[in-house]
């Protein structure tokens, strides 16, 4: 279940001096009396009309049977610097999404490479080749989520943003053949989360704009910094798949980062009125109304 948040209506002027009112359009509540009300009644009344009203719009939202499979099946690709990062940022969608009968794709600028010091370049294209740890563990991780691994071949640490990548990149992105992109949040402190949000941005623009774009956060305060989300997904009972699929990067000390980014899915549960939640900013010229 995805919530989007919109505030309800100003309530209405008051229609005549013989039937005075006090009105929150497209809510639950109607105030109405035969005499003219005090100011601090009104003030209050209106109050209450837009706590009601808002708490009326997400519970209609939130209600509902379990997710049922799409009669036309999408294709989701989440996009993410590392191994790791769709996984931890965008899991229990993710898990929304394959249980509803949706084709999803998790792309990975990299393999994770581990390079000592000084060194550059990664040759390796094969998923099986490269860095055979965090590859595997992705591969595990795809597993258990129900998705299809997609490597974008570029170096762990040592991202390329230039016109032949932008290309290389858009180029990857289209053959895909998304509805929806994911991308990472672009104020980050990670380089490669950084070069990642703009090859994919990059990569929609030349796409026309055509699929729906949703930025994702990962690892709040460490990595995603300054996240204003505008939706929320449900992932109350996906969310031990998305466990399961983190915990598959064991290399990457999930004990600590999935225990951060539990502390975020908590958080944004509290915020949309679930147990727990995965935020995201919908671009301003996405197409609403694709998240599960």
């Amino acid at each position: 279940m995805s919530v989007r948040f919109r505030p309800p209506a100003p309530a209405a002027r008051r229609r005549s001096a013989q039937s005075p009112a006090t009105e929150v359009h497209g809510s639950w509540l109607a105030l109405r009396s035969s005499h003219q009300p005090t100011p601090l009644i009104r003030a209050a009344a209106s109050r209450r009309a837009l706590l009601t009203a808002t708490a009326g719009a997400v519970a209609a939202t939130a209600c509902g049977a379990g997710p049922a499979r799409s009669a036309t099946p999408l294709t989701i690709v989440v996009a993410g610097g590392h191994p790791g990062d769709p996984e931890y940022g965008c899991g229990g969608t993710v898990a929304r999404y394959t249980e509803q009968g949706h084709k999803v794709v998790l792309l990975y600028l990299n393999r994770g490479e581990a390079l000592s010091d000084g060194e550059a370049g990664c040759s390796e294209r094969d998923p099986q080749q490269g860095s055979a740890v965090r590859v595997r563990e992705a591969l595990a991780a795809c597993d258990i989520l129900g998705a299809t691994p997609v490597f974008a071949g570029q170096c762990n640490g040592h991202a390329v943003v230039d016109p032949p990548h932008y290309q290389a990149f858009a180029e990857l992105l289209r053959d895909l053949k998304p509805d929806v992109v994911f991308n990472q949040w672009p104020i980050d402190n990670h380089p490669d989360h950084r070069a990642l949000s703009n090859l994919t941005y990059e990569a929609w623009i030349r796409m026309g704009r055509t699929p729906a774009l949703y930025y994702y956060e990962v690892s709040n305060g460490e990595d995603t910094l300054m996240f204003p989300p505008s939706d929320y997904v449900d992932i109350s009972m996906t969310e031990p798949r998305k466990r399961q699929a983190c915990y598959a990067h064991a290399s990457q000390t999930p004990e600590r980062f999935y225990a951060l980014q539990s502390d975020v899915a908590r958080f944004r549960g509290i915020e949309a009125g679930f147990p727990q939640a995965e935020a995201f900013v919908r671009h301003v010229r996405s197409r609403p109304g694709l998240l599960p």
